[in-house]
């Protein structure tokens, strides 16, 4: 029986990935900030075959709360198998450029606090030797692109610190999955003018996470064809990036 903890359990990636897990009997943390959410999605979660699920309201922004909630969490799980991470904004980057207070808060809540959390989240992995930490990054942080550079400088600080995590808990049969999708159909993108041929549905992208943690794999870009446009931009020459509206 798996114990899963999933921060931003709301999400609609994370959501699918949870029914995924609950037809496999796995037993549940869910943490988020909208509590009345949270509890539809755990009830959801009991009705497909989860053996249990405990919920906990977390605003992570809020540094001084993280270790309330992983005491509980403790307190339920006396180890852990998985930890899902689904937390994040998609800012704007124009009231970014033009907002240096807005410009910090967005590049707060997609890195430092990530950091913030994972930091005593991989210590406890690290002391028990085994479990996988899976976050979701984005392809954003592959490269820092003119339409949306503040988010993905957030992006590419984190996977810069899951690549650190990932070489250190593999020294101790622990593993950490760096999860890049791009475009997603979810609420976070509703209303984004967004090419249809590439936009991946939140339960495709769940079953791609489901097996990368299966198979401990190092990065999963998710739909699959991302890896191959994501190597083209990586390498395409800087003096010519410079000219690139991507």
């Amino acid at each position: 029986m798996k114990k899963i903890v999933i921060v931003g359990a709301t999400s609609a990636i994370a959501i699918a990935c949870t029914r995924e897990w609950a037809a496999q009997g796995a037993r549940f943390f869910l943490v988020a900030r909208n509590q009345e959410r949270m509890e539809q999605v755990a009830a959801d979660v009991n009705a497909r075959g989860a053996a249990s699920v405990a919920v906990y309201r977390l605003d992570i922004d809020r540094l001084d709360d993280h270790a309330a909630m992983l005491a509980d969490c403790a307190a339920r799980m006396d180890s852990i198998d998985i930890v899902l991470i689904v937390s994040g904004t998609l800012p704007d980057q124009a009231v970014c450029q033009s907002d240096p207070a807005v410009a910090v808060r967005e590049f707060h809540t997609n890195a430092l606090s990530l950091i913030a959390l994972l930091t005593p989240l991989v210590n406890r992995l690290e002391a028990q030797r085994h479990g996988t930490l899976a976050v979701i990054s984005s392809v954003a942080g592959d490269r820092g692109r003119p339409s949306n550079y503040l988010y993905g400088s957030a992006k590419a600080a984190l996977q810069a610190f899951l690549e650190g995590l990932r070489a250190r808990l593999f020294k101790v049969g622990a593993h950490v999955v760096d999860i890049r999708p791009r475009f997603v159909a979810t609420p976070m993108t509703a209303g984004l003018p967004l090419p249809g041929p590439l936009v991946a549905t939140p339960e495709k992208v769940a079953k791609d996470i489901v097996r990368a943690v299966a198979r401990k794999k190092d990065v999963l870009y998710t739909p699959w064809f991302w890896w191959g446009i994501m190597f083209v931009i990586r390498n395409v020459p800087r003096f010519a990036f410079k000219w690139a509206s991507l």
